[in-house]
């Protein structure tokens, strides 16, 4: 048998150029983002960045003043084009589940299925089967919304949503209004289903350890455009800028003074991978890479302590023992920083402790050395 190479691949979904505007203010401004076949993508902001917005363009409930939306290589919304929103294969989960609260259960996930193709007998079948694969059993069709939990309810809405059989699936900030340890058992079910079922997959939110933990790729948006995109890992450890890193996570900003590929500050000589500048920077850490231990070559006096149950955050006055207070290059000590610990036995306020850094730095150009 011969075979052929394949094709270039095609990605899903392409947003070039997109801009909105609402009453003279821009909400996105020149957005481009592509996003491959089968992964799950989160977009995150805070408030007012443009998420939702941007998540009504792709669904087809908005339209864009310019640029275009493609999906799998075809243009659905641009220049004398727009597709309507019944014609994009597209499923949606609101942030409430929006579910119809006069039908049952069953009747609200067969609401999405083609009765052409589903006949009565068929669809219960269906609905069961749509059921199994959020995690539900079959007896919660005979239900009414009401009687379900937050996280039942938006398990519903995403099996109402997969009855359609949809290539894309758009989750607008679906877990936001349940508790903690609700939001994270759900988030959990509603991924392996759609791992599952290998739909692409957008989520919009604001919660950054979300976005994370649920996606292949992240894209930080911020003032109507993306600051970052990429793998979730790369995005944590290596932010493009300080804004990015802040919004992300903790971060511990220190003054550096970086030489080649090493920062020197008041935790010592730090490595820093891929410098794009030199001299006087901002030295980003996260507070896990701080780490307390009996031989580290950092001194800091514990000044106050946070206890949050299997963590401790403590902030610590460094007494700048490092490699930059021997240089004399940047950093001489009394900096003050905040570490998480799993021992809060061992960070009582005013406890002399020694430091050790794991891992590399990010160095940000300082604002008296803007230049890259």
């Amino acid at each position: 048998m011969t075979t052929h190479p394949a094709g270039p691949a095609v990605n899903h979904l392409d947003l070039v150029g997109l801009t909105r505007s609402f009453g003279g203010v821009e909400v996105l401004k020149g957005l481009t983002l592509s996003v491959q076949a089968g992964i799950t993508t989160a977009i995150v902001g805070p408030s007012g960045s443009g998420k939702t917005t941007l998540l009504r363009i792709i669904a087809g409930f908005d339209s864009p003043d310019s640029g275009t939306v493609s999906l799998q290589g075809n243009v659905v919304a641009g220049p004398g084009v727009l597709v309507p929103a019944h014609r994009r294969n597209i499923g949606y989960v609101a942030q409430d589940g929006a579910l119809f609260p006069h039908l049952s259960v069953g009747e609200n996930v067969a609401f999405g299925l083609d009765r052409r193709a589903y006949p009565r007998r068929s669809a219960r079948a269906r609905v069961r089967e749509l059921l199994g694969m959020v995690s539900l059993a079959a007896a919660y069709a005979d239900r009414r919304p009401d009687e379900l939990s937050g996280g039942q309810q938006q398990r519903v809405a995403l099996a109402r949503a997969l009855a359609r059989g949809p290539s894309l699936m758009l989750l607008d900030e679906p877990f936001s209004a349940l508790d903690t340890g609700l939001r994270v058992a759900t988030r959990k079910a509603v991924a392996a289903t759609l791992a599952e079922t290998g739909v692409t997959t957008i989520l919009v939110t604001h919660d950054q350890s979300e976005a994370l933990s649920f996606s292949d790729q992240v894209a930080v948006l911020r003032g109507g455009v993306l600051a970052q995109v990429g793998n979730p890992f790369v995005v944590y450890t290596r932010p493009v800028d300080r804004q990015t890193a802040e919004f992300l996570g903790d971060a511990v900003i220190l003054e550096a003074d970086l030489q080649g590929s090493l920062a020197y500050c008041a935790l010592g000589a730090i490595p820093v991978r891929r410098p794009t500048c030199q001299g006087t920077v901002q030295l980003m850490l996260r507070p896990e890479q701080i780490r307390i231990t009996e031989d580290g070559s950092i001194a800091g006096t514990v000044l106050e302590t946070d206890f949050f149950g299997p963590e401790v955050t403590v902030t610590i006055r460094l007494e700048g023992t490092g490699a930059a207070a021997t240089t004399g290059t940047a950093g001489t000590g009394g900096e003050i920083i905040t570490i998480r610990h799993w021992n809060a036995a061992m960070a009582r306020i005013g406890t002399r402790l020694r430091l050790s850094v794991v891992g590399e730095g990010v160095a940000f150009p300082s604002v008296a050395n803007p230049s890259r």
